[in-house]
């Protein structure tokens, strides 16, 4: 598919990331925020003023989200935390069933309901036990922990969570598992968030054995990129970032491809809709693992890129629960 918005892109700030994910629109503030994950920061952007914030985490933070009234909702790699303002108090609001010497919370975001959804990666690679969890706290009591439900089991074979995504209705549930390029989908019940009849979305080619990152190469060595973070627009297409893969995807409803993207780094990470119309495609990518030749082709690797595009975005989902 012939890329259809070539040499738009823009960077946001010259800031570099490491491994920059989780980007979100804040319309109340017409900021954007984003994630480093292996930095340790979150970061928020005036993108009118040129101006970025960075905020210092304790650990990693895998994902987060705005939450009502004001503050955000940011899973770390030790717990669950409310932060009311920025750069003060982290309160806790739960943690999560696993060991955080092994394993972090990954790629998540809000339900149109407010509850909380994180996805959790191996970071050893050696076990396919990736869960998705549920943190609703809507109905707890101000000082109570919110209820933690597990969809998806570590029995599942999932490996590294990312993709997730909602469709306009809130009958669909995207979710990626990037180790098997596979985005898959399941219909998703809002009031209950009940998830049933999972099925394969969009399934990308796997990594050709010994490749290796080929800045020379104008087809990638042959590698299109492994799904990695996700957002859908008002018409139901899921745009997601192919990690290693120089590419932004935009996929139909019923999972076509509609477009390809090319992006002038080797590993965007996660895109996200903003600006007044939601016509603006944020993108984070990352530089982490990169080689000195990478670094030389694509100078942006690490850094926030944007682009317009035709069809505004979904607005982004707001965490709900007491004391937010």
């Amino acid at each position: 598919m012939d890329n259809i918005y070539p040499n738009h892109w823009q960077t946001v700030s010259p800031h570099v990331n490491t491994l920059g994910e989780s980007p979100f629109w804040q319309p109340h503030e017409q900021t954007l925020y984003w994630l480093d994950i292996a930095g340790k920061q979150v970061l928020r952007a005036n993108i009118y003023m040129g101006t970025v914030e960075v905020w210092d985490m304790p650990s990693a933070p895998g994902c987060m989200a705005p939450a009502q009234g004001g503050g955000l909702v940011i899973a770390l790699r030790h717990g669950v935390f409310f932060a009311p303002e920025w750069g003060g108090e982290l309160r806790l609001l739960t943690t999560l069933d696993y060991d955080p010497a092994q394993m972090r919370a990954n790629d998540g975001k809000c339900d149109a309901l407010g509850r909380f959804w994180v996805g959790t990666i191996d970071e050893t690679r050696t076990r396919n036990n990736a869960v998705l969890y549920c943190i609703d706290a809507r109905n707890a009591s101000p000082g109570h922990a919110p209820q933690v439900v597990c969809k998806i089991p570590p029995t599942s074979g999932m490996t590294t969570a990312n993709g997730l995504a909602f469709s306009p209705d809130n009958r669909t549930l995207y979710w990626a598992d990037s180790p098997s390029h596979t985005v898959w989908a399941w219909d998703f019940d809002e009031a209950s968030a009940g998830m049933t009849h999972q099925r394969v979305f969009a399934q990308f080619a796997p990594k050709p054995s010994n490749w290796q990152a080929d800045p020379a190469a104008p087809d990638n060595g042959g590698y299109g990129g492994r799904p990695d973070g996700a957002a859908v627009d008002i018409e139901g297409n899921y745009w997601v970032a192919l990690y290693e893969g120089r590419r932004v995807c935009q996929l139909a409803p019923d999972g076509r491809l509609l477009a390809s993207i090319a992006v002038p780094l080797q590993s965007p990470t996660m895109p996200c809709f903003g600006g007044e119309d939601l016509k603006t495609l944020y993108l984070t990518s990352a530089r982490h693992h990169s080689s000195a030749a990478e670094m030389v082709a694509f100078p942006l690797s690490g850094q926030v890129l944007s682009l317009r595009v035709e069809v505004p975005g979904l607005p982004v989902n707001f965490f709900c629960g007491a004391g937010t």
